[in-house]
Order: structure tokens, then sequence, then C-alpha cells
């Protein structure tokens, strides 16, 4: 019988002081646990030694989305403060956004930044998202660059420096669009890509623009009764050729790439390029059908993220490694270690 997984099967003990507050000076020097799905062993290596795992002829793919600075603190027209985080600009120039406090946040009030710039809200939706859009002398782009703050997790327990905007980014960011960086690939530095290239791994790229939900666990007991806020995506024809012509394995960066490429696959495992939207809920059991090996970093309990790496790497293998990694004293979350599961 298929075990039936409630949420709680994914808490485990984690000492407050083994979250990450600050990124290592050297992308390449954090540490890298190695399990293998089929007997469960588990190597402890860095994350330098990437180019010895990932083998000739395998495909590594990239979520070339870049983080934008998407918290804008600002004051309500009481003079009270307040909080916008945006999630994604919408067809109609309007925003999608999260605000606080929402209870004050109704539709006619605006939220200033400055002389210049303001938000306004035009509609409350559900799940506390809100639509919105920029008013006053500066357009939304001009507005998020001179007032934006790079968004940085609850769980980084200090306020954001100049220098988050390059840290909490990826060396090969390109497209903006996403209010969480895809962690997994925060190792990687231009060196450790081009000495795959030279050994003959391909790498591809995809877009999925990350949203709040990455930080939202799962509140209710049951996981269908979970919902996922939708992610936007978009997959190059250039892409979907590689990863379906593929000669090797393919080798998911972080879990928005496991998403995209889940969400555009057919029953046969066929990837189809274009846009997309996703608020596919990976969690055991599920059948993957693209994707071969996932680097990851260590997510918090009771995230959909956990739930994703357990489907992968079955549920009592990932969280045995999770309790080793506790006791061998890895650094958790967005500027922690990572793990890679093969």
């Amino acid at each position: 019988m298929t075990r039936v997984f409630q949420a709680g099967d994914f808490d485990y003990d984690l000492p407050a002081d083994r979250i990450a507050q600050e990124p290592l000076a050297d992308r390449t020097a954090s540490r890298l646990l190695v399990l293998e799905r089929a007997t469960g062993s588990t190597r402890h290596l860095h994350f330098r030694d990437i180019v010895d795992l990932i083998l000739p002829g395998d495909l590594l793919v990239l979520n070339t989305s870049r983080v934008i600075p998407a918290r804008l603190h600002g004051k309500r027209e009481e003079g009270a403060p307040a909080e916008i985080l945006l999630v994604r600009e919408l067809a109609n120039g309007t925003w999608l956004a999260m605000g606080h406090p929402g209870g004050k946040l109704k539709p006619g009030r605006r939220v200033s930044f400055g002389d210049d710039s303001a938000v306004e809200i035009v509609e409350v939706l559900g799940g506390g998202l809100r639509r919105v859009r920029f008013v006053g002398a500066l357009d939304a782009a001009a507005a998020i660059t001179k007032y934006g703050e790079v968004p940085l997790p609850p769980y980084i327990r200090r306020p954001p420096t100049p220098a988050d905007r390059e840290r909490y980014q990826t060396v090969y960011a390109a497209h903006d669009g996403s209010v969480a960086a895809p962690t997994a690939g925060l190792h990687f530095t231009t060196d450790v890509l081009d000495q795959l290239r030279t050994k003959g791994v391909a790498i591809a790229s995809l877009d999925l623009h990350v949203g709040p939900g990455t930080f939202k666990p799962v509140e209710v007991d049951s996981l269908a009764a979970h919902v996922m806020y939708p992610e936007v995506f978009e997959i190059t024809e250039q892409t979907a050729e590689m990863v379906n012509d593929r000669p090797g394995a393919v080798w998911a960066v972080g879990t928005t790439v496991v998403r995209a490429l889940e969400s555009a696959a057919d029953a046969r495992g066929r990837v189809a390029p274009g846009p997309g939207e996703t608020s596919l809920f990976i969690h055991p059991p599920y059948e993957f059908k693209v994707v071969d090996r996932l680097l990851t970093n260590f997510h918090l309990p009771r995230s959909t993220l956990l739930m994703l790496a357990c489907a992968f790497g079955g549920y009592e293998r990932v969280m045995a490694a999770y309790r080793g990694a506790v006791k061998a004293g890895y650094r958790f979350y967005s500027y922690g270690d990572a793990m890679v599961i093969v």
C-alpha cells in the first residue's frame, strides 16, 4: 500500500545556529552532501567537487531568473509604516504583490516611498495577494531600482546589505523576475561552469521566476489541501531540444528547474518549449519524467521544497541525510551548503 504522507512527516529538528546568516566569501567552498538514491549512502565533499561528479555528455540545466529588489518599505497616507513585496508584473501594467499590514491596505489606499513614487492598491485577491499599480513621477522599473530592497528570506535575521545584491544572485542570472534566489545555483562560479564545459558537459538554461510561495510552509496536515502559488516559466526551443536529445543524465540545478521541466513534459518525458505557468506540487509519491539528478540546498521543515527532494531521493533516505547533515554541522537554507541526489 502506498503511504499517505502528512505535512508533519517532513518536520526535523534544526538548531537555530545552523541557519546560515551570511554567505561564504568563496561560493565553491560550501560543503556538498552526496546522497545515492539506490543505496542511501552519503559522502561529504565540497561544492568545487561537483566537476568530478557530472560526466561528459550529461546536461546541466540552470535557472537564469534574476532576483529583483522586490521589497519596498514605505508609509501609508496617515504616516504609519507599510511594506510591499512585489510578486510579478501582470500583462496590464499592474503588479501582483503582498502587503503588510494586510488589513490596512484596501483598494484605493496608497503606500508612498518618497515624493516621486507610490503604489496604489487596485484589488485585494485571495491568499494574501493584491493587485497594485505604481503611481508618481517614476515608472515601476525606476521606483524598484531606487527604493527596492533585496528580499532576503525571513530566516535571515538581519537587514540586507549592498553586498547581498550581488551575493543573493547567481553568477549566470540574466532575466529579472524572481523575489527569491534559486539558491542551488548560488554555489556556482564562472570558473566551475567553464571547467564543466571543457569536460564535455552540456549546459542549458530556462527561467522560472520564483515567487514568495517558496518561503511558505505547508500549514495543513493533508498535502492534497495545500495550494501552491503559481509561478511563470519559459523554456526556449534550444533548451527543450537539448533536454529531449540528451545523451546522458539531466542534472537539475534546484527545485525550480525540476518544477519547470516536469511541468513542461508530456507523459513520455518530452519537454515542450514556450512560456507557461505552474502550480505543480511535487511530493511523495511522484514519478519523475525528465530529471535524473538533483542539486539543491537544505530546505525548511514542512516546506514544499523538502517534499520535492524527498520525492526525488526517497523519503527515508532524504530525511536520514538531513539528520546526518545536522549532526555534521552543515549550514542550512539559502546561504547554506548544498546537497546532490544522484
